[in-house]
């Protein structure tokens, strides 16, 4: 076959038969394919898009590509979860032992942060001596005795899109339904998943803040997956101000251990326990979602959660008593707080501005090679809708490195909006989408 007429193809907006893809996934993870040609055909398919048919031959090519973890003498249902990104966004680090303390097997591969969202791995990574890189041996096991286990993906598992993902996040092309569902659904499918919740965000700190181009993205995944025997459903999700009250890895992995032991954040636990009780359902604990909040709740309560928490850290390397005393944990060097302007109500927060402040302060990378801050951060002591008046904190912000400090606190100034009005805020959690039917999410009384 030759590169160049398919790359003619797709620009010109004829459709790939599965051998075609397949053979350009073997030929590129062969370095076969040029990264310059590779370019130009995912730029042909950002602009052109993929079929049902195609993104199907591609997801299957990508898994093909690399080795699968066969999970199946593991009699129970492994259900996973995947976020599309966010600011603020910890939900997984109580998600799965949340829900594996309630009987459910969640082998988990979550990855590291992306522009402005921060990554589930920086966050558990905060913790010393956690290993996000385990075997197969050691995953396994892990899920068999405490079952959960949150990783990283493996250099044997879809290298395909580990090197299709590093050229897009170079050249344009992230934002592209067809290649998202892939890079997604190839991994939760090879990592050895039955079932997957996917939480969908919207909103000014998500990758799409277009209301169409979201649904369409979260019907296309939900589509994708059930194709490919991957029980899946989605949760769309709003993220116009951060989840919870921190940004950050540590101070994230904190808040998380807070939520674990009873006291998080209501947006945060709404978010979880939607989620979790989708992953019930899922994994055929119950029928109906609504009786999982009961049941979650319970298992927080308990203090069951908290507990398995502790033991997937002592299982993965980390230390455990930063778990239970964490103000041994080391302090910034630097810290300065945000005060209000003026009086009034908190109208608005750009989440986006403000996990972009949170990168700057070392929270993230700007290049692949840079080196991640633990304890840099954000604390928001306040949400949209409180009120507040001038003077008043509104943020602290901490570092290790006081270079970005003073344009931090000006980005964090003007990413919160102050005005006399009440804002209307917009539904937390708003439909989920299933393989045949799209339902609005109620939240419990």
């Amino acid at each position: 076959m030759n590169p160049v007429e398919l790359i003619i193809n797709k620009r010109d907006g004829k459709h790939f038969t599965a051998s075609e893809i397949q053979w350009l996934v073997d030929s590129y993870t062969r370095e076969e394919i040029p990264d310059y040609q590779m370019s130009a055909l995912l730029m042909a398919i950002y602009f052109q898009g993929m079929n049902r048919d195609e993104m199907t031959a591609l997801t299957k090519a990508m898994i093909e590509s690399g080795k699968s973890l066969d999970l199946s003498s593991i009699e129970a249902i492994k259900v996973d979860k995947h976020s599309t990104g966010g600011v603020g966004d910890k939900v997984s680090l109580i998600l799965a032992p949340l829900v594996a303390a309630a009987g459910v097997t969640v082998p988990m591969m979550a990855g590291r942060g992306l522009g402005h969202t921060g990554g589930t791995l920086d966050k558990l990574e905060a913790i010393p001596g956690f290993r996000t890189e385990l075997s197969e041996s050691e995953f396994f096991r892990q899920l068999s005795k405490i079952g959960c286990a949150i990783v990283g993906q493996t250099e044997q598992m879809v290298p395909a899109d580990r090197q299709l993902y590093a050229l897009r996040d170079v050249t344009g092309t992230v934002p592209s339904i067809p290649l998202i569902c892939s890079s997604i659904l190839s991994k939760k499918k090879a990592e050895g998943a039955d079932a997957l919740v996917l939480d969908v965000k919207i909103g000014n700190g998500a990758f799409f803040n277009d209301r169409e181009i979201t649904y369409r993205l979260a019907r296309t995944l939900v589509e994708l997956g059930n194709i490919l025997d991957l029980k899946t459903q989605a949760l769309i999700t709003n993220m116009d101000q951060p989840l919870g009250n921190t940004i950050g890895n540590w101070i994230e992995t904190r808040e998380a251990m807070k939520a674990l032991q009873g006291n998080g954040a209501k947006d945060l636990m709404d978010v979880t326990l939607a989620l979790g009780s989708l992953m019930l359902v899922q994994a055929g604990k119950i029928d109906d979602y609504h009786t999982g909040f009961e049941i979650l709740q319970d298992v927080l309560d308990s203090g069951r959660a908290w507990q398995r928490f502790i033991e997937m850290v002592a299982m993965q390397g980390g230390d455990v008593s930063v778990l239970n005393h964490p103000d041994i944990y080391p302090k910034p060097v630097y810290q300065a707080e945000v005060k209000a302007s003026c009086s009034g109500n908190i109208y608005d927060m750009n989440a986006c501005s403000l996990g972009l402040a949170a990168l700057s302060l070392g929270a993230g990378r700007v290049k692949k090679t840079d080196a991640v801050d633990p304890k840099a951060g954000i604390l928001l002591y306040k949400k949209v809708g409180d009120s507040v008046s001038k003077g008043e904190p509104l943020a602290l912000l901490t570092t290790d490195c006081s270079q970005e400090l003073g344009d931090a606190m000006n980005r964090v100034a003007q990413a919160i909006d102050i005005r006399d009005a009440s804002p209307q805020i917009q539904p937390l959690i708003e439909t989920l989408i299933l393989a045949d039917e799209e339902l609005i999410f109620s939240l419990p009384d």
